[in-house]
C-alpha cells in the first residue's frame, strides 16, 4: 500500500474530516501549500519537499494550517511523503490539547535569560545597537497614519519581543551562562521537561514579571533593569506599554514618481535605523509613504535584529494584511495569539545548554573546530577580523533555467533539502578554488558556519509558528569529502551526486540542526570557554529561503529593496572571514538564486573571492545538470531504517534491483 493509499483510506476511515472538524483537510492543505509556494494548484499525491518547500516555508505552512483549524508540525510538513499523508495525521487545534502551546502557563513578560544568539551579538562588538533588518511592504491606496498606528500597536501587543528593552544596550548581552548541574529542574533527561525547563530558565525572575512595565518604563536598579554579574538581561514589559504613535515617520509622497522611490524610503529607512534604542525599549521603527488617496504607498518597518528573523517577518507580513482586512470590515485589528512566547522559549533554551544530551555534543564540536592546513578548511580568530565594508561585496544571480531545477529538482534526487544541495556546490567549489595551490595533498576538508532559522521542536508542547524574534542558530558543519573528481563534479558527472548524497548525510547525523553548539558555547560555562577558545570557521554560509516578487498586490514586498538582510552603522566587525547570504526569488520570469559575497579586506583579497563566488556558481550549474542524468536519484543510508547500510551498500542494491526499489 502507498502513501498515498494508506492517508486516503485513514481519511475514509475517520470521516471526511479526518476527526479534525475541518471538511477536508487534504483540500486545505493543499491550498495553503499553494499559496506558500506560489503555485496555482497542488495535488494531495504531491509532497511538500518534491514541490520545492524548504524548512522556512514548511514554518508558513504550519502557522496558516492554525486558523483553518489544523495543526500539523514542521517535521511533518517536511517529512509526509504526500500532502494527503499529511492531512491524515494532522490534529484539530484546541482538540484534546493539541496546539494550545505549553503545558504550564507560559512566562511571556519580565526579564529572561538572553538566547545564545543573542549572546553571540553582545560578543560581536561594534555599533549593534543599529543592527537591524528591514521590510518594504506596498500598502492600500487610502491606508491612513490612524491606520498605520493601528495595525503597527496590534503588532506590538501582540509579538511581545518588539517590545524589547536591553538594559545597556546591545553590547550589554552576555551569555549568563550556568555550569552543568546547576540547573537542576528539567535538565535531568533531556532537558525537555517544559515545566522544569521553564522554572530554570527563569528562576528568580518571577518577581521581575509583575515588574516588568515599570522596568519597561524606565526604571533603575539591578533588579528592574535584569542586569547581572553576566551582563544585561533582556527583558519583556507588558502590552500597551510601547505606543505606536511614538514609533512611525509619515512622509508624503505624492509628486515622488515610482523611479524615485525606492530612494526616498531608503534614506528614511536609515534614518529610522539611528533611532533604535535597544536600552529604551525602542526595537521598532515605522515609516509610513503616503502617495495619495488613489495610489499604492509604503509601509517600511525596521527592526533590531534581537526581535526578528526571516521566518518572523513572513508572520508579520500576514499580521499586517489580516489587521487591513479587519480595519476594512470596521473591526478591530486582532492578530491570532501566539501559543509560545519569545520568553518562554529562552527559558527552556536556557534549561537545556545543561541538559546530559546537550554535554554529550561536546566532543563533536570540539572535533569538528580542530584546526586544518588548507583555505577555508579551518578556523579563525573573529576578533581579527576588518569591518563590514561596502567595497568588499560582491552579487552574483543564477537564472530561471538553472535555478529551477536546482532548488526544485535536486532536493529530491536523494530525499533532501535545498541546503544540502548548495552546500554541495559550496563545498566542491571551495575544493576546487585551493587545488592549484593545495595539489594532491589536499586533506578535502571543508568546515563552514552554517545559520539555521532555529525553531527546532527539542521538546512537546511547543508551537514556534507564530512566534516573532530572532531565533538563529550557528554551528559549525565539516564536510570531509577526499579528493572528488572536480572535473567530473564540473561536468555534471557521477561525482556531483555521491558528494550530494555525502553532504547530505553529514548534514543528517547532526543533532537537532546544531542548536546545541550555541548553547554549549553561549549558555554553559562548562564547555563555554573552550568552545570559544577554537576559534571560528573562516567561512559562513546563510540561506534565506524563497521570497516572492513582483507582486504588486497590496501588503506584497516593495519592489526596489532587499528582504530581510542584515543592515547596521559602519563599523560592524565581519562574523567571518568570508559570508554567503543566498536567496531565491519568485518573479514573473521564473525563480532565481542570487547570493551576496562579503568578506574581511585582511582575510582574502577581492579577486580571490570572486573566483570563489564563480566557482560555487559553476557546481551549482552542474548539479542542475546532473538532474536531468538517467539514475540520478538514490537513496542515502538516513533514508531507510536498517542499520548499519552504509552508502556503498545502497548503490549495490539500486544497481541491482533498479526500479524494483
Amino acid at each position: 500500500m502507498t502513501d498515498l493509499d494508506r492517508a486516503t483510506t485513514t481519511l475514509a476511515g475517520g470521516g471526511a474530516d479526518g476527526g479534525t472538524g475541518v471538511p477536508d483537510p487534504a483540500g486545505t492543505l493543499c491550498a495553503l501549500i499553494a499559496d506558500v509556494l506560489g503555485l496555482a494548484a497542488v495535488d494531495p499525491g504531491q509532497s511538500f519537499t518534491g514541490l520545492g518547500g524548504d524548512s522556512i516555508q514548511a514554518i508558513q505552512v504550519v502557522s496558516r494550517a492554525r486558523p483553518a483549524g489544523l495543526l500539523v508540525t514542521t517535521r511533518e510538513v517536511l517529512r509526509s511523503e504526500t500532502v494527503a499523508a499529511l492531512a491524515a495525521g494532522a490534529r484539530a487545534v484546541g482538540r484534546s490539547g493539541a496546539g494550545t502551546g505549553p503545558a504550564r502557563p507560559a512566562r511571556r513578560f519580565g526579564p529572561f535569560a538572553p538566547t545564545p544568539i543573542m549572546a553571540w551579538l553582545g560578543e560581536l562588538g561594534g555599533p549593534v545597537d543599529t543592527y537591524n533588518q528591514s521590510l518594504v511592504l506596498r500598502t492600500p491606496a487610502g491606508f491612513g497614519a490612524e491606520d498605520a498606528v493601528r495595525v503597527v500597536q496590534a503588532l506590538l501587543d501582540t509579538h511581545d519581543i518588539l517590545r524589547l528593552r536591553v538594559p545597556g544596550g546591545a553590547g550589554a548581552i552576555r551569555g549568563g551562562a550556568v555550569g552543568a548541574g546547576a540547573d537542576t529542574a528539567g535538565t535531568g533527561s533531556a532537558g525537555a521537561d517544559t515545566a522544569g525547563a521553564d522554572t530554570a530558565g527563569a528562576a528568580g525572575e518571577d518577581a521581575g514579571e509583575a515588574g516588568a512595565g515599570a522596568a519597561g518604563a524606565g526604571a533603575t536598579g539591578s533588579d528592574s533593569t535584569g542586569s547581572d554579574s553576566t551582563g544585561a538581561r533582556p527583558l519583556v514589559p507588558p502590552p500597551g506599554s510601547v505606543d505606536a504613535r511614538a514609533l512611525i515617520e509619515h512622509v508624503e509622497a505624492g509628486t515622488v514618481s515610482d523611479e524615485e522611490l525606492p530612494g526616498l524610503v531608503t534614506e528614511r529607512i536609515r534614518a529610522a535605523r539611528r533611532l533604535l534604542a535597544p536600552a529604551e525599549g525602542i526595537v521598532l521603527r515605522a515609516v509610513r509613504v503616503d502617495r495619495g488617496p488613489a495610489r499604492q504607498g509604503r509601509l517600511a518597518l525596521v527592526v533590531h535584529h534581537l526581535a526578528v528573523d526571516g521566518v518572523s517577518w513572513r508572520i508579520l507580513q500576514d499580521d499586517l494584511r489580516s489587521c487591513w482586512e479587519a480595519l476594512a470590515a470596521g473591526r478591530a485589528p486582532e492578530p491570532a495569539p501566539v501559543p509560545t512566547p519569545f520568553a518562554h522559549w529562552a527559558g527552556l533554551l536556557r534549561a537545556d545548554a545543561t541538559s546530559g544530551r546537550r554535554m554529550a555534543e561536546a566532543v563533536r564540536w570540539t572535533d569538528t573546530l580542530r584546526p586544518a592546513p588548507e583555505p577555508l578548511g579551518g578556523v579563525c580568530a573573529a576578533d581579527r577580523l576588518d569591518a563590514e565594508s561596502a567595497a568588499n561585496r560582491h552579487t552574483l544571480t543564477l537564472p530561471p533555467e538553472v535555478t529551477g531545477p536546482l532548488l526544485t529538482v535536486a532536493p529530491g534526487l536523494v530525499n533532501g533539502t535545498v541546503n544540502d544541495v548548495l552546500l554541495t556546490g559550496l563545498a566542491l567549489a571551495v575544493l576546487a578554488w585551493r587545488r592549484p595551490d593545495t595539489g594532491d595533498g589536499d586533506g578535502g576538508s571543508v568546515l563552514v558556519d552554517i545559520e539555521g532559522h532555529g525553531r527546532e521542536e527539542i521538546t512537546d508542547g511547543v508551537d514556534l509558528s507564530r512566534t516573532v524574534g530572532w531565533f538563529t542558530t550557528m554551528y559549525p558543519v565539516r564536510f570531509d569529502l577526499g579528493l572528488p573528481d572536480l572535473a567530473d563534479a564540473r561536468a555534471g558527472g557521477p561525482t556531483v551526486g555521491a558528494v550530494l548524497r555525502q553532504v547530505k548525510e553529514t548534514l543528517r547525523a547532526i543533532p537537532d540542526h546544531g542548536i546545541g553548539h550555541g548553547l554549549l558555547r553561549h549558555g554553559n560555562s562548562r564547555t563555554g570557554p573552550g568552545l570559544a577558545a577554537l576559534g571560528i570557521p573562516e567561512i559562513g554560509f546563510n540561506y534565506l529561503g524563497r521570497f516572492p516578487m513582483g507582486d504588486t498586490a497590496d501588503w506584497a514586498a516593495a519592489p526596489g529593496h532587499d528582504f530581510a538582510l542584515d543592515d547596521a552603522d559602519e563599523g560592524l566587525p565581519m562574523a567571518h572571514a568570508v559570508e554567503v547570504n543566498a536567496a531565491a526569488h519568485e518573479g514573473p520570469d521564473g525563480l532565481t538564486l542570487s547570493a551576496t559575497w562579503t568578506w574581511a579586506g585582511n582575510a582574502y583579497p577581492a579577486d580571490r573571492v570572486r573566483a570563489l563566488a564563480d566557482e560555487w556558481f559553476a557546481m551549482l550549474r552542474a548539479l542542475a545538470r546532473h538532474t536531468a542524468l538517467p539514475g540520478a536519484a538514490g537513496l542515502t543510508p538516513s533514508d531507510v531504517s536498517l542499520t548499519g547500510l552504509s552508502q556503498a551498500d545502497l548503490d549495490a542494491f539500486e544497481s541491482q534491483l533498479g526500479d524494483l526499489l
